[in-house]
């Protein structure tokens, strides 16, 4: 029998594991799906149709699965939010319902860590292991990889992507796609160099590590050719690196959509 505080107000309908925890003034709406071990600490406030994986933990104040800040799309029925397992969702952190304009779906992985006052807009998918700072937000339709760092009061554009392993400094706005194991700093953000530190700690090699700077500086700060004839010469020459090439595949796909993708 799931333990739910006698404070708590939970519609008819929703579904709580036995395992799960519902502290003092959650609100919880008739579709939500709340999975073992959930702990909803205090105050949190899970809208419309909302699943948290197992082992999540909510803190007080969280608002998970509201409408969208999208004028005319804010109680658009169907909008859904999916929360992986094993997440951190700290103090007043919201996570907003998706809208008609894509699937209708909000997206977090697993693992994830998302800090006071982080923000994830409609639309969003998130990848596994995220961290989100204090204060960090991504707007619309952003795709944020695996293992990404967002610090505090970053901000992500609407429909920018954000690679594996990148790694977005504190204060930092971002209005192009960020390569994989990419660093971006300044108020308006550029790209840096590589998140070598975060590259050794996923397991990469020395070794690995070397190869994806040294096609880094071939890439983004080589004066032969232009940007796009590198770019070409590259899947040849790096077409049996996987590391340099899902760099490189990043970039084509963004470039085929028409994206910008953030250079050096």
């Amino acid at each position: 029998m799931s333990k739910i505080h006698s404070t708590a107000v939970v519609e008819d309908g929703a579904k709580i594991a036995d395992t799960a925890e519902i502290g003092p003034f959650c609100w919880i709406s008739s579709q939500a799906k709340i999975g073992e071990n959930v702990r909803l600490l205090a105050r949190v406030t899970v809208y419309g149709d909302t699943t948290i994986g197992d082992g999540t933990v909510v803190f007080p104040g969280a608002c998970l699965g509201t409408g969208p800040q999208d004028h005319g799309n804010e109680f658009v029925p169907g909008a859904k939010v999916i929360i992986g397992k094993n997440n951190v969702i700290r103090e007043n952190v919201t996570i907003h319902a998706g809208t008609p304009k894509e699937h209708q779906t909000t997206v977090v992985g697993d693992n994830c860590m998302f800090m006071v006052n982080s923000h994830v807009a409609h639309d969003c998918v998130v990848g596994n292991d995220v961290i989100m700072t204090n204060n960090a937000v991504i707007g619309g339709h952003v795709h944020i990889g695996d293992g990404a760092v967002l610090g505090g009061n970053s901000a992500v554009h609407q429909f920018c992507r954000v690679g594996r392993k990148a790694m977005i400094g504190g204060l930092s706005g971002v209005a192009r796609d960020v390569i994989p194991f990419g660093i971006v700093t300044g108020d308006r953000g550029k790209l840096r160099g590589l998140n070598r530190i975060g590259m050794m700690r996923s397991g990469m090699s020395e070794a690995d590590v070397k190869a994806v700077s040294h096609a880094f500086m071939y890439l983004f700060k080589s004066e032969e050719d232009n940007f796009d004839i590198r770019l070409e010469k590259a899947k040849d020459k790096y077409k049996d690196n996987p590391l340099v090439m899902e760099q490189i595949d990043f970039i084509v796909e963004g470039l085929a959509g028409r994206r910008k993708i953030m250079t050096a």
